[in-house]
C-alpha cells in the first residue's frame, strides 16, 4: 500500500446482481465512502465483468491495490467454479485479468471467505480465539473457517451431503422461501445442518450472515445447538470490507 492511501484500502463485491465497491478503513473496518453499486453484465463473462469493476474503480480515482470478492472457488487466483456467473470464468486467472483490464493489482477471494474474514477482524467474532465459522444463508450457504485468525480458504460446507441432500437444497434461505417453512421449521432444518458441521470441526463460535440475519431474533433462539452461535454484524458491507482487508495483508 502506498502512502498516499495509509490506512485505507479498497474492496469490490461481485454479485450476481450488483457489483459494489468503496474505500475502507482499515483501523475501523468501516466504508470510507458511500459505496457505489453498478449492475452486473448479462452475460456476466470475464471481460465485461473485469470492465465493471475498473468503472468502479475509476468512479473514486483508486489507483492502488484492490480485493475483489467472487461468487465461486478461488484457488490462487484461479476461478474452479462459476455461482450466479457466466461459465467461461471456470479457469481464469482472475487475478491477472482484473490487473490487466483495471491496470490495479487485485486479490481475488471467494465472497464468503472474504466475509468471514471481516466478522472475524471487525465483526462478530472480533477478538474471538480459535475456531470460527461464519456462514452466509441466502440462495446457498457460503462458509469461512478461520482458525486463531487464520483463514482456511475455500471450505464449500453449504455442499455438505446430508441426510442424502445438498446441505443448502434444505437449508437455505433461499429453500426456506421455497418451501414455505415457518422459522421454527426452518431453524430445526438449520439445527440439524449446524450440528453436523459442529461434529466434524468442534467450532469455538457460529456468525451467522446473510440478508436474513437482520431477522435473527424469529429464528436463531431455535437452532439448538452445542456452540455458540450469532448473528454477524457487519452485513452487506462484509464482503467489500473483508475484501479490502484481505488485499491490504496480502
Amino acid at each position: 500500500m502506498t502512502k498516499k492511501h495509509k490506512h485505507l484500502g479498497f474492496g469490490v463485491d461481485i454479485g450476481g446482481s450488483g457489483i459494489k465497491g468503496a474505500p475502507v478503513d482499515l483501523n475501523k473496518g468501516k466504508l470510507a465512502a458511500e459505496r457505489v453499486r453498478i449492475p452486473t453484465p448479462q452475460p456476466s463473462t470475464p471481460e465485461a465483468v473485469a470492465e465493471a469493476v475498473g468503472q468502479v474503480l475509476d468512479h473514486f480515482d483508486w489507483d492502488d491495490r484492490f480485493g475483489c470478492t467472487f461468487p465461486a472457488v478461488v484457488q490462487h487466483g484461479i476461478v474452479q467454479t462459476a455461482a450466479n456467473v457466466d461459465t467461461s470464468w471456470i479457469g481464469v486467472d482472475a487475478h491477472e485479468l482484473l490487473r490487466s483490464k483495471t491496470g490495479r493489482p487485485a486479490l481475488v477471494i471467494n465472497d464468503a471467505d472474504a466475509a468471514g474474514a471481516a466478522e472475524v477482524r471487525f465483526g462478530a467474532a472480533k477478538d474471538h480465539k480459535g475456531v470460527v465459522l461464519v456462514t452466509t444463508l441466502g440462495t446457498g450457504i457460503g462458509s469461512a473457517l478461520v482458525v486463531d485468525g487464520v483463514l482456511v480458504p475455500n471450505t464449500e460446507l453449504g455442499h455438505l451431503e446430508i441426510d442424502s441432500c445438498d446441505a443448502e437444497s434444505r437449508a437455505a434461505d433461499s429453500a426456506r422461501e421455497r418451501e414455505g417453512l415457518s422459522w421454527e421449521e426452518w431453524a430445526q432444518r438449520l439445527t440439524r445442518y449446524y450440528s453436523h458441521v459442529e461434529a466434524l470441526l468442534w467450532p469455538d463460535l457460529i456468525v451467522v450472515g446473510g440478508g436474513v440475519s437482520k431477522k435473527a431474533e424469529k429464528w436463531l433462539p431455535a437452532v439448538q445447538i452445542r456452540t455458540p452461535i450469532v448473528p454477524a454484524t457487519l452485513r452487506n458491507e462484509a464482503g467489500i470490507i473483508g475484501a479490502a482487508l484481505l488485499a491490504a495483508r496480502s
